[in-house]
């Protein structure tokens, strides 16, 4: 097996159970690559399985977040007969895969592929003047990666369509205003703002239950309001007299900070939903 550059994606955790992951291309402005999407999974599966790890952090090196596919990798794509080689991993991997909340820090242009990696993590944070488009349009290429079933249930169908058919430029402020970044901060703050989030949850929300929240809102985007209820008190179920549960209640009333356990390796958020029973 070819061996992994380790260089093209950073990889640092903290005593908080942070772990930054840093596109790291710089001189490409962290343009998308084979090599890059083999090094990040890898990434992430090392940050899944660690059970000191609590939050996943995912930003960019220099001043881009990502603008997208490399140009020699586009220019290879677009000549007749070739092969794509698909990963089955983009970009449903952190939605589906990952049991840990992903914060993205975008630094500066995200695009293509870039916001495709952007939109998959479950909050984003925005440096004020960072340009995105997902640029498909303009490149004659159609929605890739999912992001038509993505971007829709994150900004709404009209929004979507705006972005997705007129592959235009927009801003930061834009993106907040749209609903795709939850926050805007000055560029120099960006990272420090990030952490500070991921340090507040990874602290004091228990990584069970953070697993099990994420399963179930990206799980119940596919069920009607009976399914999804069923899973709701299923999971009721699942936590109640749970070591996390009383670990919570003692925290509150202590006025202390909790201690959780970190996430086993292999948790499976689906054992506290399969039975989706009504108590009625």
């Amino acid at each position: 097996m070819e061996a992994i550059d380790e260089d093209l994606v950073l990889y640092e955790t903290d005593k908080d159970g942070v772990a930054t992951v840093t596109l790291n291309r710089p001189e490409r402005k962290n343009a998308w690559s084979i090599p890059m999407e083999r090094r990040f999974f890898a990434v992430l599966d090392e940050a899944a399985a660690d059970p000191a790890v609590r939050v996943v952090i995912v930003t960019g090196a220099g001043r881009a977040f990502c603008p997208g596919m490399d140009v020699q990798r586009l220019e290879q794509n677009s000549q007749p007969g070739q092969s794509l080689n698909l990963s089955e991993r983009v970009p449903m991997y952190s939605r589906r895969s990952m049991p840990k909340p992903m914060i993205a820090a975008i630094n500066g242009a995200c695009a293509g592929i870039g916001l495709v990696q952007a939109l998959i993590c479950d909050v984003r944070f925005a440096a004020r003047g960072a340009r995105m488009t997902t640029a498909f349009t303009r490149r004659g290429l159609a929605a890739e990666y999912n992001l038509s079933y993505v971007l829709p249930r994150v900004i709404g169908l009209e929004n979507a369509l705006d972005l997705l058919l007129s592959g235009r430029t927009f801003d930061a402020d834009e993106a907040k205003a749209l609903g795709l970044v939850s926050r805007v901060v000055e560029p120099g703050d960006l990272l420090d703002e990030a952490r500070a989030y991921a340090r507040d949850i990874a602290r004091n929300c228990s990584p069970r239950a953070m697993a099990v929240v994420r399963h179930q809102v990206y799980g119940d985007l596919d069920r009607d309001f009976t399914g999804a209820l069923r899973r709701s008190y299923s999971a009721m179920e699942f936590f109640a007299g749970s070591a996390d549960f009383r670990e919570g209640v003692a925290s509150f009333t202590e006025k202390r900070e909790p201690q959780f356990e970190g996430l086993p390796a292999g948790f499976d958020p689906e054992d506290a939903t399969k039975d989706e029973f009504l108590p009625y």
